[in-house]
């Protein structure tokens, strides 16, 4: 079969100031005004689900996703209910029940529903989340044997475990029933575990391998009240069940932030997590909320670069137990204190962030051409921030971006990856030819543990698979187009009713638009380094925009040259509210000339 030609290029494109073309999403005119009419939206609206798509069966399900017609039975999963039976086991027979949570959002978010799902049955647990420095991701024997002496019995790995095959063996040796509750890629082998609930097992076919941990934890409170319910736990002490559903805050918080993908069960898990967002139950995301300013109705947006950010500073550069502890405490005083606490965190995080993000750019710029991999490697580089460093260069150099701290006796990395390149099975594969120490991950964010002997090996291993991969795809860095707007066609009604198709996030990228023969009226940096600017198009009509962490940037410079050449951009549109006035703001994801 011949291979269907390509779409043109929109405005002719082919390599815009951060070297993508563009290309229009693909989507069937017919079926998204057909859409438009049954469900009475504006026609761009239809063609925007057609898109995604979404056909006229499924439309009311995508604008109003409900876990009644989504959530899974938890059973379906793997080990599930070997899972539920132990843990109902020890919550009759008064056995210790311990967490050992990742000290990511992920990890936090499922810690403290689970600590807030025992809370509320009227067992204490202990919860561990280890220090990011000191112990490295997952579980350890050491941590295993603390809480062990704590008087575990039963220990609950949340966001990590699937292949910790040695603390495991060694958790088993001492007397603890481990229960595994993780999202990670596995491998064929699984450690030695009471239960390994995972839908990426490789012998799981769940369809739902896109849920974050706290998606699997959330259905592993569900399995586990069910299972009580039938041995007639709450009947027979008096006990009213928890509102399970009441945890869908913290559900929502943890899937945006792991930056899974927003479809299917996660898409209902967000938006009915926001419904309960909305209602400041959990102390904890009240007072991160209130010292981050959020004065608006909470989004996806809000999770993942609003909250998120704050949870994850305290496991970056803080104490790695506080997100944890915040969205765990019922207690407002305890709760404003530790958001105070993560917010001093959090900018730190930053400073430190600047750095090592200068000094990474200057790294790559030396090897700019010379590779598929944006590698880049300091010594004593902090470990805490290398994450975000890598997806800055993967953003900044459209390849996949590899981040090392470099120490006396091991190098610790993290990396982020393109569509289609499978970056946790090309660790787990460095791992097994025994080049890696540690190592694992899923599709798009892995991390790393070496000996600073195997780094420049690593390196090249993971340099030829990115290579053989571009070689076989003809990966070529393009930004999606949705639809191509006048700068009149940009108004607040628009933005009413694409919003309708959120929440917006992984696997459901918020609608881009682009505009051709934008002139710069004025121009200037505000904040650090973001460029705003206000635009005319040929027909006189005007429009507000920014473009963020650009002033340095090819496209920043274009946008602060006021000599009138014309400008075509693409990017998001969003409702900007200033002293209670509403207007249009467009946030500029790219640009090239006109």
């Amino acid at each position: 079969m011949a291979e269907a030609p390509r779409q043109e290029f929109v405005f002719g494109v082919a390599r815009s100031f951060s070297g993508k073309e563009w290309r229009l999403r693909d989507g069937d005119d017919r079926l998204g005004l057909a859409l438009s009419q049954q469900l009475g939206l504006a026609e761009i609206v239809g063609r925007l689900l057609s898109q995604r798509g979404v056909d006229a069966g499924g439309a009311t399900s995508y604008l109003d996703p409900k876990l009644s017609g989504l959530l899974p039975d938890p059973s379906h999963l793997k080990d599930m209910d070997v899972a539920a039976h132990r843990l109902a086991d020890a919550v009759v027979a008064g056995e210790g029940i311990a967490v050992f949570g990742d000290y990511d959002v992920d990890g936090a978010t499922s810690s403290a529903l689970l600590e807030r799902y025992f809370r509320a049955i009227g067992v204490a647990i202990q919860v561990y989340i280890p220090d990011r420095m000191r112990e490295g991701y997952g579980p350890n024997i050491a941590a295993l044997e603390k809480l062990k002496a704590g008087g575990a019995k039963v220990v609950i790995t949340v966001d990590c475990g699937t292949t910790a095959y040695d603390p495991l063996a060694e958790a088993g040796a001492i007397g603890l029933d481990v229960i595994v509750a993780d999202h990670h890629v596995a491998e064929a082998g699984l450690p030695e575990a009471k239960a390994v609930v995972n839908p990426n097992r490789l012998d799981d076919d769940s369809p739902h391998g896109q849920l974050a941990a706290v998606g699997v934890t959330f259905l592993l409170a569900i399995a586990l009240n069910r299972q009580l319910r039938e041995r007639g736990f709450f009947e027979a002490g008096g006990r009213t069940e928890p509102d399970l559903l009441g945890f869908l805050d913290l559900v929502a918080l943890g899937t945006v932030a792991d930056v899974v993908p927003l479809t299917g069960v996660n898409r209902a898990l967000v938006v009915q997590g926001l419904k309960i967002l909305a209602k400041r139950r959990n102390p904890g995301l009240v007072a991160l909320a209130d010292g981050a300013g959020i004065d608006e109705t909470p989004s996806a947006y809000h999770l993942g670069f609003v909250l998120g950010p704050r949870v994850n500073a305290g496991g970056r550069v803080g104490e790695a137990g506080l997100g944890a502890r915040l969205l765990a405490t019922e207690d407002a005083g305890e709760a404003r204190e530790i958001a105070a606490r993560l917010e001093t965190c959090n900018a730190e995080r930053r400073t430190i962030e600047d750095g090592i993000l200068a000094a990474a750019i200057a790294s790559c710029e030396e090897d700019e051409g010379s590779g598929a991999v944006a590698f880049a490697a300091g010594e004593g580089w902090h470990a805490g921030v290398i994450g975000i460093i890598a997806s800055r260069l993967k953003d900044r150099y459209n390849r996949p971006a590899c981040v090392v701290s470099i120490g006396d006796e091991t190098c610790v990395g993290s990396a982020r990856s393109i569509p289609g390149f499978d970056l946790g099975a090309a660790v787990i594969a460095a791992r097994q030819s025994g080049l890696l120490i540690n190592g694992g991950g899923h599709a798009m964010a892995a991390g790393i543990t070496c000996a600073p002997d195997k780094l420049a090996e690593f390196r090249a291993f993971l340099e030829e698979r990115v290579a053989r991969h571009i070689a076989s795809t003809g990966f070529v860095p393009s930004l999606t187009v949705d639809g191509v707007l006048n700068a009149g066609g940009a108004t607040l009604e628009l933005i009413a009713d694409v919003q309708k198709l959120g929440p917006f996030g992984s696997g459901n990228a918020e609608p881009r638009f682009a505009f051709s023969g934008l002139r710069v009226a004025k121009s200037d940096v505000v904040g650090k380094d973001h460029v705003r600017c206000y635009l005319n198009d040929a027909g006189g009509a005007r429009l507000t925009a920014i473009a963020f962490r650009a002033a340095d940037s090819e496209m920043g410079k274009a946008l602060l040259d006021r000599s009138g050449v014309p400008l075509n951009l693409v990017g998001r549109l969003r409702e900007n509210i200033w002293q209670g006035r509403s207007s249009v703001q467009l946030l500029i994801d790219d640009a090239a000339h006109g």
